[in-house]
């Protein structure tokens, strides 16, 4: 590994005592050996003025289809990805082949870590096989690795088992992740249920389906206590909720996919199924909603909601295709467009420090002598999401073939660096 010097960054880490202050850092041997205005000799020397230098993001919701759909993403290539993307650390979903709902299961996953940049984090499935009919081993998986529990892009539709899983991960403390969502007011939906899905004629996925499990979960989580953390949340009524509830005192967290305040339910107009995710694209109070919960706290965490899908998948009829978008590359194009509003430090917060908390993983500090764990982000950099550029053995993004603006320039963690062509 070179020795690095990063000149001239910003740092945003509000653990560390250069936290907002415009420092040169360099590394040497996968360490963090000086901070401050001198500028050593290195082998590599980044000019990162205007960019911001950050412990390494963290995703808290990506699938790589490793096992059993390796034809759409592996492992490697979903770690090449998130490195590129400036992740350290990616919280893998169950929705494998197998589902991740064994130790083995478990113990395959993290066995990338040891020659890797990026760190895998398993979550484990909630019930077996993530149909919501029957518990998994949750004690079992914890004690192999598991980070968290999900049935991923299902939602635990079986009350009692919602309830049972509340209870049973106060034994150690554990993290229960659901995505808010009633199948069956979503069946055969395509798209945000409103004038747009009426002037294209297709059948729409109202916001009732997310807020009325977000109101039943939370009563649930008033009766038994716990830890519980919505994800991809969508919609303003949700937001109102989660908020209401954590003003109660319940232990209630939530995230959304960086994208979802992108675009709005009117960008399906040209029937692209690239723009077709779930939750929906909804409309464009609820975006402004989101944006308001990320300036509040309300909303804790930005994951990059990465599902790869090949093209057999989505060059389809649009209600035949499947949902999903690759985006674990483009996170940092979202937080740029989303400091517009909301205060970059937040939005890092949101990508570092929330993510890590909320898992009770060991969070990483821009501090000398500390392994460097770290992200440098280019705000304005602008590039091409293309072949050329994507890490992704996918291609379903609403950014394909664009330029787009804001850039992960370099990670480093493990004694191991990614650093772009571009610097």
């Amino acid at each position: 590994m070179k020795k690095v010097l990063i000149k001239s960054a910003q740092v945003i880490d509000e653990l560390s005592a250069y936290h907002g202050k415009t420092v040169n850092v360099l590394i040497d041997k996968g360490n963090i050996v000086k901070i401050g205005k001198e500028a050593p000799e290195a082998d590599k020397v980044i000019d990162a003025k205007g960019m911001i230098l950050s412990p390494g993001w963290f995703d808290l919701r990506a699938s790589f289809g490793d096992p059993g759909y390796e034809y759409k993403e592996d492992i490697t290539s979903g770690l090449e990805t998130a490195a590129a993307g400036g992740f350290t650390g990616v919280a893998l979903l169950p929705n494998n082949k197998p589902v991740t709902q064994t130790k083995n299961d478990v113990s395959y996953l993290r066995s990338r870590n040891i020659d890797s940049l990026t760190e895998v984090f398993p979550v484990g499935a909630v019930s077996i096989d993530t149909k919501g009919e029957e518990l998994t081993e949750m004690i079992d998986l914890h004690h192999a690795g598991a980070v968290a529990f999900s049935d991923g892009i299902k939602p635990i539709w079986h009350t009692d088992i919602l309830l049972k899983s509340l209870q049973y991960l106060q034994k150690f403390d554990g993290l229960l992740i659901n995505l808010p969502e009633d199948m069956r007011l979503n069946l055969f939906g395509t798209m945000n249920e409103g004038v747009n899905s009426t002037m294209l004629g297709m059948k729409g996925m109202p916001k009732l389906s997310e807020e009325l499990i977000v109101q039943r979960d939370l009563e649930l989580l008033q009766y038994a206590g716990g830890r519980l953390h919505f994800t991809n949340i969508s919609s303003e009524k949700s937001v109102a909720m989660i908020k209401a509830a954590k003003k109660r005192g319940l232990e209630v967290s939530c995230d959304i996919a960086a994208f979802q305040t992108a675009f709005d339910d009117s960008a399906l107009s040209g029937f692209d199924t690239n723009f077709k995710v779930n939750p929906p694209f909804r409309e464009k109070k609820d975006n402004k909603a989101l944006i308001k919960g990320l300036q509040e706290g309300t909303i804790d965490v930005i994951v990059s909601s990465h599902i790869a899908q090949d093209e057999e998948s989505k060059k389809l009829e649009f209600d035949l295709a499947d949902f999903g978008i690759i985006s674990l590359q483009t996170v940092a194009h979202n937080l740029t467009m989303l400091s517009s509003a909301v205060d970059m430090e937040l939005l890092i917060k949101a990508v570092t420090y929330n993510p890590r908390k909320l898992l009770r993983l060991p969070i990483p500090v821009v501090k000398e002598g500390e392994g460097a764990n770290l992200t440098l982000f280019d705000p304005t950099h602008e590039w091409t999401l293309d072949r050329k550029s994507n890490k992704s053995r996918s291609k379903n993004s609403p950014y394909w073939d664009k330029t787009i603006k804001g850039k992960a320039v370099a990670v480093f963690n493990q004694g191991k660096q990614y650093i772009d062509d571009a610097v």
